[in-house]
Parts: C-alpha cells; sequence; structure tokens
C-alpha cells in the first residue's frame, strides 16, 4: 500500500513536470503570442499548463497503475507455465536479434530520419524473430552442444533421469481408478504429467449428454482432484503443449509428447500401448500390472468357484475368481447358480487377461478308475 502511493504521487509529480515543460516549450518556441508589456503572463502560462498536467496526473495515476498491475500480474502468470527452457532459449534469441538490428542501425542511420524509422521497425521485427526462432528450434539448438564430450554426457544424464521421473497419463488411466491406490500404496514414484488435452477431453466427457459417459468423466475429474491435493507424488498439468495444435487424435498428442519429454505413458489402452512401443517410448499399463500380480494357477490344483453363466460351447459353465479372472468350467452349466469345487485343467494368459479352464471335482476321475458323482461312486 504505501508503495501504491509513493508511486501514485511520484506520477503525479512527472504529470506536473511534463505540464510545465510543455508550457515552457510553447513560450520558448513562440507558438503562443502574447501582447507586449505583460511579462507576467509567462509566469501564468507556465502556472496554467502545470495545473493542467497535475489535473491530468490525478485523473490518469489510478488507472495507469491499477493497469501496471493487471499486465505485471498477466505477465507473471504466462512466465510462471512457460517452461524454463523456453525463458532461457528465448531470452537468448531475443539479445541475438536485437544485437544483429544493432549493427544494422549504424548503417541505417545514414538514411536520416527514413533510416531511424527502419531501423526502429527492423529491431522489433529481429527481436521477435530471434526469440521465436530459438523457442522453436530449441531442442536442436541444445543437441548442438552434444557434439562436446562433457554436454554430451551431461544431456544423456538429463534424459535419463527425466525418463525415468516423468510419467504421462491418459484418460483411460485417469477415469479407471486404479491409478489413485497404485500411487498412495508407494509403488509409483517421480511426477506424473497431466496434459491439457487429456483434462480437455475428460471434460467434454464430463458434459456428454450419455449418463454413462458422463458419470465416468467427473469421476476421473474427482479423481485428478483429489491425486493432486492428497497424492505422495506430484501431479502436474502441461499446459505448454506448443507444436502438436496440428495432429488431432489425443493418443498420437501423448506420443508425441513422451517423445519430447523424454517420459513415460501410464495407460490400461491396448492400442494406445501398441502404437507408443512402435514410437519407442515405454508403456506402463495397469491391466499388465494387475495380471503380474495376480496368483498363479497351476494345472491340477483345486479351487472353489460359482458358476454364475453359461458358457459359449455346449455344457461349459463360466465363473469369476475375486480378481475379475473368468474361469471356463467344463461341464458346468448344469451347476449355474451353485458353488462347486473344481480341478483346473489348463491356463490360458492373453493380451485381454488371463483365462482359466477346468472341470469339477465331482467328476474327476480317481486312480482306480472309478467315477464319483457328489461323492457317490458310480458302481455303487
Amino acid at each position: 500500500m504505501l508503495l501504491r502511493r509513493v508511486i501514485f504521487f511520484l506520477l503525479i509529480a512527472i504529470f506536473s513536470a511534463s505540464g510545465f515543460y510543455t508550457g515552457l516549450l510553447v513560450l520558448d518556441r513562440g507558438l503562443l503570442s502574447l501582447p507586449g508589456g505583460l511579462p507576467q503572463l509567462k509566469f501564468g502560462i507556465l502556472a496554467l499548463s502545470t495545473l493542467i498536467g497535475l489535473i491530468l496526473g490525478l485523473f490518469l495515476a489510478s488507472p495507469i497503475i491499477r493497469g501496471a498491475v493487471r499486465l505485471t500480474s498477466f505477465l507473471e502468470q504466462r512466465l510462471s507455465r512457460t517452461p524454463t527452457q523456453d525463458l532461457v532459449m528465448g531470452s537468448v534469441g531475443l539479445i541475438i536479434g536485437l544485437i544483429i538490428a544493432n549493427l544494422l542501425g549504424s548503417i541505417l542511420f545514414v538514411l536520416g530520419p527514413l533510416g531511424k524509422i527502419i531501423w526502429i521497425l527492423g529491431t522489433l521485427l529481429l527481436g521477435y524473430l530471434g526469440m521465436s526462432v530459438a523457442v522453436k528450434k530449441r531442442e536442436e539448438l541444445l543437441g548442438l552442444f552434444s557434439n562436446f564430450p562433457r554436454f554430451g554426457r551431461e544431456k544423456a544424464s538429463r534424459a535419463e533421469n527425466r525418463q525415468s521421473n516423468f510419467k504421462l497419463l491418459d484418460t483411460s488411466v485417469i477415469i479407471d481408478g486404479r491409478i489413485a491406490d497404485l500411487v498412495d500404496s508407494g509403488f509409483i514414484e517421480g511426477t506424473l504429467l497431466v496434459p491439457a488435452f487429456v483434462l480437455e477431453e475428460l471434460r467434454h466427457i464430463a458434459d456428454s449428454p450419455d449418463v454413462l459417459k458422463r458419470n465416468r468423466g467427473r469421476r476421473g475429474l474427482d479423481i485428478l482432484n483429489q491425486m493432486r491435493k492428497n497424492s505422495p507424488v506430484k501431479v502436474q498439468i502441461i499446459d505448454n503443449v506448443r507444436g502438436l495444435e496440428d495432429v488431432t487424435e489425443v493418443d498420437s498428442k501423448l506420443v508425441k509428447l513422451a517423445q519430447r519429454l523424454g517420459a513415460k505413458i501410464m495407460t490400461n489402452d491396448f492400442n494406445l500401448n501398441k502404437v507408443a512401443e512402435l514410437h519407442g517410448v515405454k508403456v506402463l499399463n495397469i491391466n499388465e500390472l494387475a495380471n503380474a500380480i495376480k496368483p498363479v494357477v497351476l494345472p491340477g490344483e483345486e479351487m472353489v468357484v460359482q458358476v454364475v453363466r453359461d458358457g459359449k460351447e455346449a455344457g461349459q459353465g463360466v465363473g469369476y475368481l475375486d480378481d475379475g479372472t473368468m474361469i471356463v468350467v467344463d461341464g458346468g452349466k448344469k451347476y449355474i447358480g451353485q458353488t462347486i469345487s473344481v480341478l483346473v485343467t489348463s491356463v490360458l494368459q492373453t493380451a485381454a487377461g488371463r483365462m482359466i479352464f477346468a472341470r469339477p471335482r465331482q467328476e474327476q476321475r480317481q486312480e482306480n478308475g472309478n467315477v464319483r458323482y457328489n461323492g457317490v461312486n458310480a458302481i455303487g
């Protein structure tokens, strides 16, 4: 508040001084004719011009301060969202552009006022071009330093650290929800990155007229907010996706952004998994992790399962374990709605998950070749 008042009075003083010097300039240039014998009119004109400057200062000082505060806040927000690499390379490009413009200025000054105008316009143009080109070509410019052994080692070390710490989240893994429990368990380290276009896709899903999609989208947004507030790892929103505007598909944007950042992609989308692998991007698939930590089942083991429906083949019944693994029971159709003991005959691992094939324990042949039904010997 004190600083604001100081600036306010300083602006008033500047406007008053500007009014005084304006009146003095008018009198010195003879722009205003005064009747002879009245030298005191000069002091009146100077006082009047100073008063006009003072009044303008009183009216314009507050709007100028408010505008400066808003402009400063806007620039601060934009700069805080801009990556450090862009800031550094943009500053270097701006400095180089201004140096070139200054060298051309000594030549253009020979042309007089026209040369000065051309120099001013050229300075603005070269400054902007230097900053823009440096930001867009930052990866190539930084790549020049990799030719030196020391810089090459440092760059490789930074790339390795980024690749091990940054993980991009796609829409499916956020909506799925298991990522929150996985992060809370402590098995995920580093920084979780959520691109702006993934957040936008979540918002579109949450605004969908379809009730199921709308609920899934809102659930994903709730999980993301919960992770940002309570997660033991850092969750960061990436707003700077410059250079990806021409890419329409979200999956393609994710893959290109992962290549740019040297990050891994966390997903449970099978198609995205394959596309990312083709582009050399490491993928952490939640479904593959879930399949990897399921208990190992071997043929010949006995299990208890509830048959809930019939299978595709004649006489088959289908049940599920607590982790969602499907069990196909050969001859289990007649046991639908019952909980029975089964013996595992084979295990099939597919891209979609694991399937267990079994048959009822009551119908297993004993070593003596007899068959038992519900515990009663078939021979008698």
